[in-house]
């Protein structure tokens, strides 16, 4: 046949064979390896210690804020002592970060309700600013930008606020000192 041209057709060639599927992993297999990556479960009396001395310390400021009617425990100082009772090794954690950063904080806030008044904007400006200036003074903090937002929110008296509230942190810090000696770690590593 004039004008058709045949093409000779390959051989079919196989095709791969799939490799195997994965096997199905369970949620518990996963949350298994998830649990395991995480930190080094922490000594049985380090961890009793920190829970009672955390305790004791946020009701001991309850006793003292009942005592001279004005509350001082307030939410991030109780944040503070979890991590001054549960992470002593950090840079958060140490006396200089808890007073400085939160009396700073406190200071952050009192001065933007100076400019703007008590809100929500002040509460939202004070919080990221008080970031900031415990970068800046080298005394982070995270907890103390909740003590910012506060101030900027209740707008209550500045001494009466400062006064208690450094007392507070020497609380905090009084109480992580105990539990360096409790626990044989160390506690403060700076000042």
């Amino acid at each position: 046949m004039a004008g058709v041209t045949h093409t000779a057709e390959a051989p079919p060639t196989e095709a791969p064979a799939p490799s195997p599927a994965p096997a199905p992993v369970g949620l518990a297999a996963r949350l298994a390896r998830a649990a395991a990556a995480g930190p080094p479960r922490p000594r049985l009396r380090v961890v009793l210690t920190a829970t009672a001395l955390s305790t004791l310390a946020l009701l001991t400021l309850v006793a003292l804020g009942t005592a001279v009617h004005h509350p001082l425990l307030i939410p991030p100082l109780a944040a503070s002592m979890a991590l001054v009772a549960g992470a002593p090794d950090l840079p958060l954690s140490q006396p200089r970060s808890v007073v400085g950063g939160q009396l700073l904080s406190a200071l952050t806030g009192f001065s933007v309700l100076a400019v703007a008044g008590p809100g929500l904007w002040s509460a939202a400006v004070a919080g990221g600013l008080a970031l900031g200036a415990m970068m800046l003074a080298r005394t982070p903090h995270s907890p103390a930008a909740a003590t910012a937002v506060i101030v900027a929110l209740q707008d209550p008296p500045f001494w009466t606020f400062a006064g208690l509230l450094a007392l507070a942190c020497a609380v905090l810090v009084a109480a992580g000192l105990l539990g360096g000696r409790l626990t044989g770690r160390r506690y403060p590593l700076y000042w």
